[in-house]
């Protein structure tokens, strides 16, 4: 582990990667993906692909069709969490991770896990602090047709609303 003077108070750097570097917030044992460059809107930040396709969701899985669900490739990108105001997206579309928002060195890189998630293996209360905080996450089945239209989306969510009207 690398411990380095940039890092927030009470964080270790854990790995590094061509994009960004994932952190172990040392109080909480809770890890996070962290920009290690400027990145700016339509940047692409990373390929990804399947690692394993199960049939149900757990906490480390992204859905990108009814009942299939991926483990990511490479795996880093696992430690990217959820805010209510991203600046992320995962396009499982085209199979990459894409910058919404400018990124600066040392920010956490977040997105909104119910652009791809229609039922969540594990809801939780939200504390990522945003002023449009929704509190609980539990799957953009969940949500309201405004709601998510605030968000980007995956195409997969995107057919799901569209059944459901």
């Amino acid at each position: 582990m690398i411990k380095t003077s940039a890092l927030a108070q009470d964080c270790t750097v854990v790995s590094q990667h061509t994009v960004a570097e994932v952190w172990l917030k040392n109080s909480t044992q809770q890890h996070s993906l962290h920009a290690n460059m400027l990145l700016n809107p339509g940047d692409k930040i990373a390929d990804f692909s399947a690692g394993e396709f199960l049939p149900a969701p757990s906490f480390l899985t992204v859905q990108v069709g009814l009942n299939k669900h991926i483990t990511l490739i490479p795996p880093f990108l696992q430690y990217v969490n959820h805010s209510c105001d991203p600046n992320v997206f995962f396009d499982t579309t085209k199979m990459e991770v894409v910058c919404m928002k400018q990124i600066q060195p040392g920010e956490e890189l977040r997105f909104f896990y119910p652009s791809t998630e229609w039922e969540m293996d594990q809801p939780f209360v939200c504390n990522c602090g945003s002023s449009n905080c929704l509190q609980l996450i539990n799957g953009a089945a969940h949500l309201s047709d405004e709601t998510l239209a605030q968000y980007r989306l995956s195409d997969f969510i995107k057919r799901q609303v569209h059944h459901r009207l």
